[in-house]
């Protein structure tokens, strides 16, 4: 295509086209009749499959002269043809919105015939398309509709009808549409009904008289967009106000059943997208969510509202399912699902798709479009089954099905919308809601009480209620399917508040208090609102929100004062709050307005105008139920109405399982939980004896009620499956009752609702309400003291002052500073909200604050200030780096290494001028922290991010530091190991913030255990933690004697405390989980003191969050901080880096490199120069990790894929096979994915991740256009195994030697049955016991080597864990061997795998001083250098010439340029079993000896745990002296057998 949106109109009466008589795209022409197949098809001239994404224009006519050329009247339009290079984007340019999505369809002949019946109507039968309908002004709405949409350029109804007819276009490329008549696009008068038959005949008018259609003949999509409003009827008329407006609409649809033959009818409710809920959104301002800021109508539907228009929605999908249009076969009408879900499609930021950056034209234009999007696919499911409208970041566009390529219909889905009978069996208390009260002391207190501690069941004069629908009992006695009468608020029968009957016929908190005390006044009865009568004290109002609590409070109050009967001061009430249903059901549409801490905040607010106010009053907080439980009643078949309860509660029910949206819901529902018990147990309502507040918990863990056959149970719902029934009220009551009588910590929160319930009753001996007091209950300790007691005798300084910083004790410190990110700068370590995160606790950070004192304020400045009181330079209070109070805690929230040496200039610049510092005679001690946020981005990019980049940015701050800054000691705290933190975002039991995880950190807390990603970061960390080693190993900073930098490693190995639960203890967490506490902060500023003494090689290298650290005290032998130098270590020596400057390449010597001279249709007839693409799957060793001196990944040098250079400067597979084909296609070059070319391998992969990429690799071989699929030979190179080793004992199952088998068997299986013309190398996996052996041959790669491959290197010696990871190795090898030579994948001609076995026994070379030659070795000792992946090379293609029976199994890495081998004349192929004269048969599978003498045996492996495949050389046992290798050339070279 020449360019997005290119295109141009077909000739209208005023102006000309600028197409060609044959259109053309990207220089391809477009065959006649094929229309357009896409970017891919119109390049490679592939007409059968159709595949674009929408930002392509639709196809072409078949031929442009297939198109009138008098165009099409009275505003009949054609879509634009696609490939010309016109300016004319009028018509499919402005359609910008429907270029994200995704139509991949497969090609659909043109019917011969257009189809007879509306019920086998497909899309490319339809000719025209068009819609009628008008959008609802708001009531009361002062934003003219007109203004609105022609802002926007075009209406909701030209977007529409331009989106159904571009997805008809793809099926019938002459598809015709109708513009919505001029003057209907923002008109809203006050009939709908007249406009929209005025709309119809026009419509019809129109068609009729357009000379490019068949009006009898051609299929029509008609859409009817209609508003069901009623908002001028009382609830009371609402059935007869449906009524009147069902007969308007059907006047309509009775006019285009009669005049408009062949026609298919959507029929849309468009009600919400009203004015005022399009023209309310802010979407250049998502930052202030504050309440009004934003005045909409109707911005929360009240519950009639949503019950009327459900009910509409109702009563005309009935009357079309009552075949009133069904009696002609070439016309039908289905009601598709209504717009409903305005806030859901319009909020700000939904799903990433609706940004800031947008205007809010360009907006409304993207939800149009996906409303559109949405009707498409909805006309693609079958009636009963269809969704409603959203929005995610990849909308899939619905194609017609083989089995169903019709567009759905009432008669072709089978459809009933008659009530199921469901067979079920309802539990216990069927029908039956009086109770029997089994108590026996009722009577009151001889006086009355003044305490509410001693109050007694029989005390309680009052009673009154507050909350929503709930507590209003709207629909408890609605009979089944009356959903209307769920609008009926049935007080007497509430829970916690009705006094219908008595207790023997109704069971509610007040009948059983009447049992009590037969003189209660308060109860409801009857039905009714708030505002009548019998409500009484029930003052609950239906979908409100904690916020509107206070005001339900007041009303409450004064009541009370004013009724006659009530002696305001000295009767005992007794008041039940039960609020929190629809602040969640609300939530997603404003996290902010409805977050934990309003929600808390609003009810704070109510119950301290009770506490001021009311006096003798026992306040029953009843916690907010655990509403995720009420999708199960959602998503099962039953008889609820689905569409009213995603009206009635969108955010529990909307979203999909596991989004992050509701990972989001349960944890706001938790928190209100949590928030709501702290708030009583803040003792904020226990001031005085004659009122408190009792959370009742019994709904915390509430579940779904279930029948005896395990299903919901709906009878315990209202007919909306929303709302109580009367049977859920009456067990609502009962456990109310309980939890009173239950004393605080032993209270029920996990009510079974669907059990019997007994009531519990006073005894003599707890005759009371359970309150704290009498509970002998006591409130955790709001205020916890984090400070520490230091015991140290001698505080005193050197005397004379130190002029080393190796002699330096803690008192002679006077300068204390930080560099580092959020954990320095204190994010969120005092919060008690996530609305509170962005505050900065610079004065309780661990290693830099300086609030309060070390007695109740443990922090590394306050413990240094109990030796020198003078110290400064610490952090106090709160805010930025900038601010005066933050002095030298330079950190800043978010900062990567790469911002680590600006931190480090601002620091030198405040220091060189704070005139309390004296910068040249003043110790300063520097902390550094950093690494978290590089370690949460590196999976985006890892070379970017990469260990060698985090290492040169931190010796860059450091070498500031050295050079500039006098008198310092660095505290270099090592990168701490996030993976731990995990445990926060998996465990379900936790409260923690898991829709915030990819925000936090997705590189580690979003990630799959065992993930590519995930290892990937695994790997980072430690690379990035040896890297620092290196660093400082280096002694680059021990250059003088006023200067050094010690590493702390205390945050290498983290651990998550765990609760008495058993789960992770979220008190050493801030509110997202991820920043530490205040408690965390004191734990981390004892360890790093600790640290700070411990001597360098005996420093604590984990963590503990929970652990009872003591503070250590410097001793009279060991009295300074501790530095390398006084630590009496030596550091070990530093590896060269260099890169060598003799080139690795090879000489090859054959004489014949031609191909054969045919192309081969044989796998075993295949000669290397007919082989014209390579690709490669693995690990970290096909990648090339650590080819160079950096650990990158030099994907360029790979062994098997990589092509930098050429042959005689670099040996690799690819370079050789260039000798033989200099137009292969698929090699690696350089370090960059971008030109990795078919080299899918990733760091850390397991077996289990190689069908993922064998999947990868073949859709990036069959994507391409520089190869030919079909035709072209394909090598294909696989070595995995190592990680699966490593980890072995980790995870024996996953790692089994079954499961790495099964997973080669898929990966092999995925190109048998998809790859044409393959050839593909196993290469056998290594054994990697040795790895114990190279560990221990220098004291370097010990220290590397410490952390890595856990199974290998922990067991002990002779060990039966050693024992079974060696067996475990072999049967490796061996089974995969099994599964080559299984005769599995003989049975197509052009398709061979073979085992190449060179790494099976290999000799590891020595240096002159017979130990392991590191010229063959990456710096991290495990992976190979440049020189060692030429050799693997080298002995990969010589396996590959070698016949099966003669592969040699061993490669002893000797540097020899002429070892590679040739193609001979009688052996000119690539080895297979077949042309090796073998079948798998002939083959004794089950012996694997070497090929070698006895003493040539496995000395090298790959492996890698945690992010990447490690290369392990295995050390022999014994020196061999000579080894001959070929019959010209004799090498003396130094080996050592095992």
């Amino acid at each position: 295509m020449a360019g997005h949106g290119q295109g141009c109109s077909v000739q209208t009466p005023r102006r000309e086209s600028p197409c060609p008589a044959e259109p053309t795209c990207s220089g391809v022409k477009t065959k006649a009749g094929e229309g357009n197949t896409g970017e891919k098809g119109l390049a490679q001239g592939h007409p059968t499959a159709r595949s674009w994404l929408w930002s392509m224009v639709v196809p072409v006519p078949a031929r442009s002269s297939d198109i009138a050329p008098t165009g099409i009247y009275h505003g009949m339009k054609t879509l634009p043809l696609p490939g010309c290079n016109a300016d004319h984007l009028e018509e499919w340019g402005k359609l910008k919105a429907i270029r994200n999505f995704q139509l991949s369809c497969e090609q659909v002949m043109f019917p011969e015939t257009p189809a007879s019946s509306v019920h086998t109507l497909r899309p490319a039968d339809i000719k025209t398309v068009t819609a009628i309908g008008s959008l609802q002004r708001a009531p009361g709405s002062d934003v003219h509709h007109e203004d609105l949409l022609q802002s926007t350029g075009k209406s909701f109804l030209e977007v529409s009808v331009e989106t159904l007819a571009a997805l008809i276009s793809s099926f019938n490329p002459l598809v015709l549409h109708q513009s919505p008549l001029l003057g209907t696009k923002g008109e809203t008068p006050d009939s709908q009904a007249i406009d929209l038959l005025h709309q119809a005949e026009e419509i019809v008018k129109l068609m009729k008289e357009n000379q490019m259609m068949d009006f009898q003949n051609d299929w029509k999509l008609i859409t009817v967009f209609f508003s069901a409003e009623c908002s001028s009827c009382a609830s009371t008329q609402l059935k007869s106000c449906i009524l009147d407006t069902l007969e308007e609409l059907r006047t309509v649809l009775d006019f285009l059943y009669k005049k408009v033959p062949r026609a298919f009818v959507n029929l849309v409710d468009s009600s919400e997208l009203t004015t005022s809920s399009l023209a309310c959104q802010d979407y250049s301002n998502v930052s202030n969510p504050g309440r009004n800021q934003c005045n909409c109508v109707g911005e929360h539907p009240p519950l009639d509202e949503n019950i009327l228009r459900w009910s509409y929605y109702d009563a005309w999908e009935k009357l079309l399912v009552s075949k009133r249009f069904d009696q002609k076969d070439d016309f039908t009408v289905i009601l598709q699902p209504s717009l409903q879900e305005r806030n859901l499609l319009l909020r700000p930021g939904r799903d990433a798709f609706i940004t800031t950056s947008k205007t809010q034209v360009e907006t409304l234009e993207e939800v149009y479009t996906i409303m559109a999007l949405g009707l498409w696919n909805n006309m693609m499911e079958p009636v009963g089954q269809k969704q409603p409208y959203g929005v995610t970041k990849t909308f899939q566009v619905q194609c017609p099905s083989q089995e169903n390529p019709y567009l759905f219909t009432y008669r072709n889905s089978n459809y009933s919308s008659s009530p199921e009978t469901l067979n079920t069996k309802e539990t216990s208390q069927e029908r039956t809601y009086g109770t029997s009260i089994p108590c026996l002391g009722r009577g009151p207190s001889d006086t009355a009480p003044v305490s509410v501690h001693n109050l007694r069941p029989a005390d309680i004069r009052v009673i009154a209620a507050l909350g929503d629908s709930l507590t209003a009992a709207n629909g408890a006695a609605s009979k089944p399917h009356d959903v209307l009468d769920v609008l009926t608020q049935y007080r007497g029968l509430s829970w916690s508040v009705g006094g219908n009957e008595n207790i023997s016929t109704v069971t509610t908190l007040a009948n059983i208090l009447r049992e009590f005390n037969p003189s209660l006044i308060g109860y409801s009865t009857g039905t009714g609102r708030e505002t009548t009568d019998n409500a009484a004290l029930n003052q609950a109002v239906a979908g409100d929100c904690a916020e509107d609590v206070p005001v339900q409070v007041r009303r409450l109050v004064d009541r009370m004062k004013n009724d006659t009967r009530i002696n305001f001061q000295t009767d005992w009430k007794l008041i039940t709050l039960f609020i929190g249903g629809n602040d969640l059901c609300r939530f997603c549409r404003n996290p902010v307005r409805y977050s934990p801490e309003n929600y808390t905040y609003n009810l704070q607010v109510s119950l301290d105008i009770l506490h001021r106010e009311v006096p003798r009053a026992f306040v029953n907080l009843v916690t907010v139920l655990y509403i995720a439980s009420l999708r199960e009643l959602h998503t099962s078949n039953n008889t609820c109405p689905k569409l009213l309860m995603r009206i009635e509660c969108p955010c529990v029910l909307n979203l999909e399982d596991n989004s992050n949206e509701f990972k989001k819901l349960v944890y706001f529902n938790r928190r209100y939980q949590e928030r709501t018990r702290q708030l009583v147990e803040s003792g904020r309502y226990d001031t005085t004896d004659d009122f408190t507040v009792v959370t009742q918990p019994f709904s915390v863990n509430i579940e779904m009620p279930k029948t005896q056959e395990g299903l919901p149970d709906s009878s315990f719902f209202a007919p909306d499956c929303f709302h109580f029934s009367q049977k859920t009220h009456s067990q609502a009551a009962r456990a109310l009752w309980n939890n009173m009588m239950e004393p605080l910590g032993e209270k029920t929160n996990n009510q079974q609702m669907d059990r019997e319930i007994v009531l519990k009753c006073p005894t003599e001996a707890e005759p009371f309400l359970r309150t704290y007091k009498n509970s002998n209950y006591i409130y955790p300790n709001q205020a916890p003291n984090y400070g520490s007691q230091l015991l140290c005798e001698d505080r005193s300084p050197s005397s004379p002052p130190p002029t080393s910083v190796h002699s330096l004790k803690p008192a002679d410190v006077k300068i204390i500073a930080a560099l580092g990110d959020s954990l320095t700068a204190g994010t969120g370590i005092a919060s008690d909200s996530l609305l509170d995160l962005s505050t900065e606790y610079r004065g309780l950070s661990w290693s830099i604050g300086g609030d309060a004192s070390l007695e109740n304020m443990t922090t590394l400045p306050n413990i240094f200030r109990e030796f020198n009181v003078t110290t400064v330079g610490y952090s106090t209070g709160t805010g930025s780096a900038n601010e005066s109070n933050a002095f030298l805690n330079q950190a800043v929230p978010g900062a990567q290494a790469e911002h680590l040496p600006a931190q480090a200039r601002n620091l030198l610049r405040l220091m060189q001028t704070d005139p309390r510092i004296d910068f040249s005679a003043d110790w300063k001690l520097i902390t550094v922290h950093i690494g978290g946020n590089d370690l949460c981005n590196y999976c985006k990019d890892p070379d970017h991010y990469s260990a060698v980049n985090f290492t040169r940015r931190i010796q860059e701050t450091l070498d500031i530091l050295h050079e500039q800054v006098p008198k310092a000691l660095v505290s270099l705290v090592e990168v701490m190991d996030l993976h731990p933190l995990r445990q926060l975002f998996v465990d379900t039991q936790v409260q923690c913030p898991t829709y915030m995880a990819d925000y936090l950190c997705s590189c580690v807390l979003t990630e799959e255990e065992n993930s590519q990603n995930l290892s990937m970061v695994k790997e980072a960390t430690r690379d990035y933690q040896l890297g620092i080693r290196r660093l400082l190993e280096s002694g680059r900073y021990d250059t003088h004697e006023n200067f050094t930098v010690v590493i702390q490693p205390f945050l290498q190995n983290p651990k998550i405390s765990l609760g008495q639960d058993g789960h992770p203890d979220l008190s050493y967490f801030a509110p997202d989980c991820f920043h530490p506490s205040q408690k965390g902060h004191a734990q981390l500023a004892k360890a790093l003191w600790n640290s700070l003494l411990q001597p360098v090689h005996q420093k604590a290298d984990s963590f503990d969050f929970m652990a009872d650290i003591v503070l250590d005290c410097p001793t009279q032998d060991k009295p300074f901080l501790a530095t390398y130098k006084n630590s009496n270590y030596t550091h070990l020596p530093v590896e060269p880096t260099d890169e060598p400057i003799e080139n690795w390449g090879s000489d090859l010597l054959c004489s014949e490199q031609a191909s054969s001279s045919r192309v081969p249709a044989s796998a075993h007839e295949l000669q290397p120069a007919d082989i014209k693409v390579i690709g490669a799957l693995g690990d970290s060793l096909t990648t090339a990790k650590g080819a160079k001196a950096s650990d990158s990944d030099w994907r360029g040098l790979s062994w098997s894929i990589g092509g930098d250079g050429t042959l005689e400067t670099q040996t690799t597979l690819p370079n050789i096979l260039k000798k033989f084909n200099p137009d292969l296609f698929g090699f690696s070059t350089g370090s960059s994915m971008k030109t990795a070319g078919f080299n899918v391998a990733q760091r850390g992969a397991t077996a289990r991740n190689m069908s993922a990429q064998a999947r990868e690799l073949v859709e990036l071989m069959r994507s391409s256009s520089k190869i030919n699929f079909k035709e072209d030979w394909k090598l294909i190179t696989v070595l995995v195994g190592g990680n699966d080793l490593c980890q072995y004992c980790l995870d024996k199952e996953a790692f089994s030697v079954q499961k790495y088998v099964k997973h080669l068997q898929d990966t092999l299986d995925i190109f048998y049955e998809e790859l044409p013309r393959v050839f593909v190398n196993m290469v056998e996996i290594l054994e990697v016991s040795g790895l114990r052996q190279i560990a221990a041959s220098s004291s370097t790669c010990a220290l590397i080597t410490k952390n890595f491959c856990p199974c290998v290197l922990n067991p002990e010696e002779n060990s039966s864990e050693l024992q079974e990871i060696k067996r475990v190795n072999r049967d490796f090898q061996a089974e995969a061997l099994q599964l080559i030579n299984s005769g599995r994948y003989e049975e197509r001609e052009d398709f061979a795998v073979v085992m190449q076995p060179f790494f099976r026994n290999t000799l590891l070379p020595l240096d002159a001083d017979s130990k392991p030659d590191m010229s063959f070795f990456a710096a991290d000792c495990l992976h190979f250098s440049g020189r060692g992946y030429a050799e693997m090379a080298i002995a990969l293609w010589n396996n590959m010439l070698e016949p099966a029976a003669g592969k040699q199994t061993y490669n002893n890495f000797t540097y020899d340029r002429s070892k590679l081998k040739c193609p001979s004349p009688e052996k000119p192929f690539l080895s297979t079993l077949r042309n090796s004269g073998f079948r798998s048969a002939d083959l004794n599978l089950g012996k694997m000896e070497p090929s070698v003498p006895y003493w040539a045996v496995i000395v090298a492996a790959v492996a890698g745990v945690l992010a990447g495949s490690l290369l392990i050389w295995i050390v022999l046992r014994r020196r061999v002296k000579r080894y001959q290798h070929g019959t010209d050339t004799e090498k003396n070279t130094k080996m050592t057998p095992l």
